[in-house]
């Protein structure tokens, strides 16, 4: 039996845990070969493992994504190998601290707006001439409702979440005439994530859906052919 995504190599951002991980297993279910990316080792490496223990391929590749030096070497290496990426997943990002816009702290906004939003460009300015070699280039980033709908003391992670959504979508249309890469835009909804629970630290868990709902949605849409510029919030 053919898996829908067989062959194809996927990279996904913050896959040593959450969401992230959960989008690396279910890619590698259906037959892409995942590189994991994160800073921490150690969940990569489970990450690594379930996925092997399940059948699937994966490759690791602990890096800092702030540090644009060391995402262009992971991209010299995936040309190196591989020769080209067909599947983006853009889904590392940090909450940063709750407050009103006035007490945002200037050094801690600086560093969550270089994660969230500075390292996406540096991985697609890396990356795109691997994508361009592609079939079937596919690129989905990772958003949060608050990214749209303005929320009081959500001001520094929703601007990065708004931003990370036009500096995507902008690079579809850039693309639009040019082949077939297509980007798409998935919010994740209320979900059982490390980030959810320091958000909401009062919320039961196990009321909210598993990362692994969100995975499998996001798995689902890069083997479909969504048009560039698709948005999907994952219910459940």
């Amino acid at each position: 039996m053919t898996l829908p995504l067989e062959d194809q190599i996927a990279l996904v951002t913050g896959a040593s845990r959450g969401i992230g991980a959960a989008t690396a297993r279910a890619l590698a279910a259906a037959g892409a070969h995942v590189l994991l990316v994160a800073r921490t080792t150690g969940g990569l490496e489970e990450t690594e493992e379930a996925i092997h223990a399940a059948g699937g391929s994966a490759t690791i590749a602990p890096l800092d994504l702030t540090d644009g030096d060391s995402i262009g070497r992971l991209a010299e290496a995936v040309a190196g190998r591989w020769e080209r990426l067909d599947l983006l997943v853009i889904n590392a990002a940090t909450l940063g601290t709750l407050s009103t816009v006035p007490a945002i702290d200037p050094k801690e906004y600086a560093k969550l707006l270089t994660l969230n939003v500075g390292a996406p460009q540096a991985l697609i300015a890396a990356f795109d001439p691997l994508l361009r070699r592609s079939a079937r280039p596919r690129i989905v980033a990772v958003t949060s409702s608050v990214g749209a709908d303005p929320r009081a003391f959500w001001g520094a992670y929703g601007s990065s979440k708004a931003a990370l959504e036009n500096l995507v979508l902008a690079y579809g249309e850039e693309n639009r005439t040019l082949g077939d890469l297509r980007v798409a835009i998935v919010d994740p909804g209320a979900t059982a994530t490390a980030m959810r629970a320091k958000a909401f630290p009062g919320e039961e868990p196990a009321t909210l859906k598993a990362p692994d709902v969100v995975g499998e949605a996001i798995a689902g849409l890069l083997a479909s052919d969504f048009p560039t510029g698709y948005r999907m919030r994952v219910e459940g």
